[in-house]
């Protein structure tokens, strides 16, 4: 395909010319998914190291599995399929490791979007990364889920599509999540009460955030200089 061809194609066309042997069509796939592949890997695994490595086995498992997509779902469907997989992956990698999640404050302020790190206040700024540490602390199933709905937004029936489960499991992974990330939350509570928004980003939905029901948070900024050669699975 020329280059206005694979700009107007479809993803699954652009799959399709993957496998039938086109060079460039891969990579087009990945320049129009690799952002929210990203958000999705660095909200799960709370490590920007991490988060490149999953999301790089995560491309060439994809790359090397595309012959195996038949359509039943979405093609950005399966790719975040894939990349949870490969957090998921990683994180029972690393609970064999060490015994406690990744919390550290350094890292977790990594997380903070470019945008809120120059613009947002100190105190915003704090709000934040306890959000984001209190996250890291939950089980990794529910940690996937939360980090689908509540953070990136999708509805609970794409969410469940993404992670291979029924409906009711996403549901009940976000609401024990939820219900841990209470307590943990707590001590935040009356400064969101008081003006502070616990969270938030460009694409929330005012009013919203993580402890209570539905609430929808930013998109992880990409990272395309992490995403390098690696392996993984399908």
């Amino acid at each position: 395909m020329d280059e206005a061809a694979l700009t107007g194609a479809s993803d699954q066309d652009l799959l399709s010319a993957h496998v039938a042997g086109d060079p460039d069509a891969f990579g087009e796939l990945v320049k129009r998914h690799r952002d929210r592949l990203w958000a999705v890997a660095v909200r799960t695994l709370g490590d920007r190291e991490e988060a490149a490595d999953a999301v790089q086995d995560a491309l060439v498992s994809a790359f090397r599995a595309a012959h195996t997509f038949r359509g039943q779902s979405a093609v950005t469907t399966w790719l975040h399929r894939i990349t949870v997989n490969a957090c998921i992956d990683r994180t029972r990698k690393a609970a064999s490791r060490r015994s406690t999640p990744v919390n550290d404050t350094e890292r977790m302020e990594q997380l903070l979007e470019p945008h809120e790190s120059a613009e947002e206040p100190a105190q915003r700024k704090d709000l934040h990364r306890e959000l984001l540490a209190a996250l890291a602390k939950l089980p990794v199933d529910q940690r996937a889920a939360l980090v689908l709905v509540d953070m990136q937004g999708y509805p609970v029936a794409e969410a469940a599509r993404i992670l291979g489960v029924p409906g009711g499991t996403v549901k009940s992974r976000c609401a024990r999540g939820r219900a841990r990330l209470v307590p943990l939350l707590a001590h935040l509570r009356g400064e969101a009460e008081g003006g502070t928004p616990m969270s938030g980003g460009r694409n929330r939905t005012p009013g919203t955030s993580v402890p209570p029901a539905t609430g929808q948070s930013s998109t992880e900024p990409g990272d395309p200089a992490a995403v390098k050669g690696g392996g993984g699975r399908a």
